[in-house]
């Protein structure tokens, strides 16, 4: 079972998991700006609070991108709601249709088709679903292209929802997750992303090796990453 503490750091506070695990591991997730720091279980409560103290600069920078980001307002899943695809605006059209659920693009409109009377939640599952094929289909091509490329296969890939990640990567498995909502992105920031995951392969760190190799693959990759990093995220309902 996970041991929990806290430390505050002046005007900072942290929330500390004690895992199984050999290194400590500093998250600040959206939309406030909340610190986590994973420990191994044995690690002196003091000595995470040393290590704290020497990212502050690095937490106080990340908290501050997050609070700058724009976020989308809650969808509601009405006439003429804005939703993205690929970059590019469209205006939601509900269409009550008799049997299959199913997504439409027609010039500047998303056709949701679905059974008269689908609940809100229902018309999120299916365009969420809809999301989701569409970056598996994306990405399939993507790694013909680049596996060959860097020199790696990735072991399995998910395409799921996910709340403080465009991406994550498991070197040991192999495993690549990436985010459904980059499917609404410009297609060359899911590009960045499966690179930069494939990339974990080779270096599982963010050091200057792995930034070396990105340089190598794709040298725009600093400029995409600040267009994704500007685009305004998805609303959630966070529950801590």
């Amino acid at each position: 079972m996970e041991r929990r503490d806290s430390l505050d750091l002046g005007d900072l506070h942290a929330d500390v998991v004690r895992k199984p695990i050999k290194h400590v591991h500093l998250s600040v997730y959206p939309p406030h700006g909340r610190v986590r720091i994973s420990a191994p279980e044995n690690m002196a409560l003091e000595t995470i609070r040393l290590y704290a103290i020497t990212k502050l600069v690095w937490i106080k920078r990340q908290q501050c991108k997050i609070l700058e980001q724009e976020r989308e307002t809650p969808r509601e899943y009405l006439d003429r709601e804005s939703h993205y695809v690929w970059g590019k605006r469209y205006l939601l059209k509900v269409v009550p249709t008799p049997g299959a659920s199913s997504i439409k693009l027609k010039h500047s409109t998303l056709e949701l088709h679905s059974r008269p009377g689908s609940s809100e939640s229902r018309l999120a599952e299916i365009l969420e679903a809809w999301y989701r094929e569409q970056t598996k289909s994306a990405v399939s091509e993507l790694l013909d292209k680049w596996q060959p490329i860097i020199g790696v296969r990735a072991g399995r890939l998910h395409v799921q929802r996910m709340r403080t990640k465009w991406g994550s990567c498991n070197p040991k498995t192999g495993l690549i997750r990436l985010n459904t909502d980059l499917a609404k992105k410009p297609p060359q920031c899911l590009e960045y992303i499966l690179v930069h995951e494939l990339t974990h392969l080779l270096e599982p760190s963010h050091n200057a090796r792995f930034q070396g190799l990105l340089d190598g693959f794709m040298p725009q990759w600093r400029q995409v990453k600040s267009e994704l990093n500007r685009l305004p995220v998805r609303h959630e309902d966070w529950d801590y």
